[in-house]
């Protein structure tokens, strides 16, 4: 069970190192948004904005994230959807399909950044893919576009 049903957002430059729980933070010059995981267990969640990743719609009132997110490297590995503001519980994975969501994502990045996917396989447990926190920190971007950022914010 979700512990949050609903989440408040807040649009900000940078995203606050302390979250507060129930809100969703969205960074529109680092397309990212991020916020305390909804099940309860306060790990951070982070979602960046990309053609591979995920995209945020906002209609003026609510905010919606798709796809859904899968916690799956955190203990809680909870599963959940962001559509207008209010947290919808989605189905646990299995670790097989964890994996192949992870191939599957792994070719698109590859595809779209002109890169060729080698698709190993590798262990659930093993594999932590998780947005570096520095995605939000504040630096002087200005000369770039964002995709050139999060491109090369990808790349490393």
């Amino acid at each position: 069970m979700m512990r949050h049903q609903t989440l408040e957002h807040r649009f900000v430059r940078n995203v606050p190192r302390e979250l507060d729980p129930g809100m969703l933070y969205i960074s529109v010059d680092y397309a990212t948004a991020v916020h305390s995981c909804c099940c309860g267990c306060g790990d951070r969640v982070v979602t960046p904005f990309t053609p591979t990743d995920w995209r945020m719609t906002f209609d003026g009132e609510s905010v919606s994230l798709d796809p859904s997110v899968g916690n799956w490297n955190q203990k809680c590995r909870s599963h959940y959807v962001i559509r207008r503001n209010r947290v919808l519980e989605a189905g646990p994975w299995s670790n097989a399909q964890v994996e192949a969501e992870r191939r599957r994502d792994k070719k698109a990045k590859a595809a779209y950044f002109g890169k060729t996917a080698d698709v190993q396989p590798s262990v659930v447990s093993q594999v932590d893919d998780r947005a570096p926190s520095t995605a939000v920190q504040e630096t002087n971007h200005s000369s770039q576009s964002v995709w050139a950022r999060v491109k090369a914010w990808l790349t490393g």
